[in-house]
């Protein structure tokens, strides 16, 4: 059996979780509320503030959507008690970074700053301090919608493995080249 599939949820205290006949998967708690239509093969049990998401058969395709859809509702429990937040920092001369509400004014090096707006789902804190690095942190509940803008901004000026200038998540390691040695 999956590993991930069989483990149980445990749903915290404040979360509300129904599902409705059509297998639609609504979690509530008290950063907001979210969504998610299960396949029609799987059954969802709640019991004694556990679920567990159960499948037909061990057919290869019940087994990937066993433990798929088990995730999914799991990071649904957790963004809407805990949330989810990436943090992003810039690295290099000059970059800056600003935001008005949810609009990213971003300076990476190009000719125009790079305006990106943020849904609204979202929120966005910017820091710009002299001494350290420009900072974007990024915190919703919904941890595919955060991530996904995360790596859009990130794709803006990726890490380039000379001299690591560029945008990268906090804590990330970049792979660093030799280049190019004088010739004789």
């Amino acid at each position: 059996m999956s590993r991930t599939g069989k483990s149980p949820i445990s749903i915290p205290s404040g979360i509300e979780i129904k599902v409705a006949d059509n297998n639609l998967v609504t979690v509530k708690g008290p950063k907001g509320e979210l969504s998610q239509q299960i396949d029609p093969d799987l059954s969802v049990e709640i019991e004694d503030g556990v679920l567990e998401v159960k499948r037909p058969t061990d057919q290869q395709r019940h087994k990937a959507m066993h433990g798929l859809y088990r995730t999914l509702i799991n990071n649904m429990v957790v963004g809407v008690s805990d949330g989810f937040t990436k943090e992003l920092e810039m690295i290099g001369v000059g970059y800056r970074v600003n935001n008005t509400g949810n609009l990213l004014e971003i300076s990476v090096g190009y000719s125009h700053p790079i305006m990106f707006y943020i849904p609204d789902e979202l929120s966005l804190e910017t820091k710009m301090e002299k001494g350290s690095n420009p900072y974007i942190k990024i915190e919703g509940i919904d941890k595919q919608l955060v991530g996904q803008i995360a790596a859009k901004i990130r794709s803006f000026r990726k890490p380039e493995p000379y001299k690591g200038k560029g945008i990268r998540y906090k804590g990330e390691e970049v792979r660093r080249k030799a280049g190019k040695t004088a010739a004789k």
